[in-house]
């Protein structure tokens, strides 16, 4: 093909990392995956045709070559490890080192996996230009990392730095991630596919900006193809729903008629009630609008989960 790349994927073994390489290797570019499979599976990258490189990144970037782009997306992003300094070593200090990496080699462009962990409990719809008051070590880390891709960019003009603050993104890819930091989508889709009440904390109203994988690598695309400067945007869908809403939109697809079994939440202390993306600024500079709905998302998620059952 015309315009052949050569894109570098940090974690890409995991959830998100995993959708763009395949979405790239898709459109005919060359992509080289590194990650250290702390989190991440290979199963993910069944049908994957570039090269893996097992590497700790916090440690080493055991590589040498130039590429048009970065997608860092190697994280620890489960909320409940709380070594702060592990975290902060893993989603801080290895960036910095993939940043570092680029300008050594001359890469222009690097897109990062922020999250809306940053927002915590702020008032909706969350803009980017609001302060960080992030309710936990994760995203405290995610915030730290916003900051060192200003300063990063700041003195290095020629180099285009994107964040992406991801929302509550659900969706094929993630299957192998540990239980706590799979998506409530695909644990509730497991507890009622066995016939099971879906289980979810009182009463069901808390509300999330769910956002289906495909809307994410959607926006790196976007990020890629049309990010003009460096800055940081919200990806999301720009409108938040109900756990209520998820299960109803899980009976339609399942053909259930399933109760939620509301129980306590033992997260109160930490616990964002609700998320809502401003996705303005995104659509302004990187031509981003989602593409799926949550009854969309889900009804396009469970066809693709009930596939892999009858595998």
């Amino acid at each position: 093909m015309q315009n052949k790349k050569k894109f570098l994927i940090t974690g890409g073994a995991g959830f998100v990392g995993s959708n763009i390489a395949f979405e790239l290797q898709n459109q005919g570019h060359e992509v080289t995956i590194i990650d250290d499979f702390s989190t991440s599976n290979f199963k993910n990258l069944i049908g994957f045709k570039g090269d893996v490189v097992a590497a700790n990144i916090f440690e080493e970037i055991p590589l040498d070559n130039y590429y048009d782009a970065i997608f860092h997306e190697a994280a620890i992003t489960d909320t409940n490890v709380h070594d702060q300094k592990k975290m902060m070593e893993i989603n801080v200090e290895a960036f910095k080192n993939i940043l570092y990496y680029a300008a050594e080699h001359e890469i222009k462009k690097v897109i990062y996996a922020s999250s809306a962990a940053t927002y915590g409990n702020s008032p909706c719809p969350m803009k980017v230009t609001q302060m960080p008051t992030p309710a936990n070590v994760y995203g405290f880390s995610k915030a730290i990392m916003d900051n060192v891709a200003r300063d990063f960019a700041e003195e290095n003009h020629d180099m285009k730095i994107i964040g992406l603050r991801y929302f509550n993104v659900y969706g094929p890819g993630e299957t192998y991630k540990s239980g706590v930091t799979a998506s409530m989508v695909f644990h509730l889709y497991n507890q009622m596919k066995m016939g099971h009440r879906p289980r979810i904390f009182k009463m069901g109203e808390q509300q999330r900006d769910f956002v289906y994988i495909k809307d994410i690598v959607k926006a790196n695309m976007c990020a890629l193809n049309n990010g003009k400067e460096s800055g940081v945007y919200n990806a999301g869908t720009g409108i938040a729903r109900s756990f209520n809403d998820m299960v109803a939109c899980l009976n339609k697809e399942l053909g259930t008629n399933l109760q939620p079994e509301y129980i306590d939440n033992p997260y109160s202390a930490f616990y964002q009630l609700k998320t809502q993306a401003d996705i303005s600024l995104t659509t302004e500079k990187l031509g981003y609008t989602p593409d799926y709905t949550l009854e969309t998302g889900i009804a396009d998620y469970v066809k693709y989960l009930e596939s892999q059952n009858k595998k």
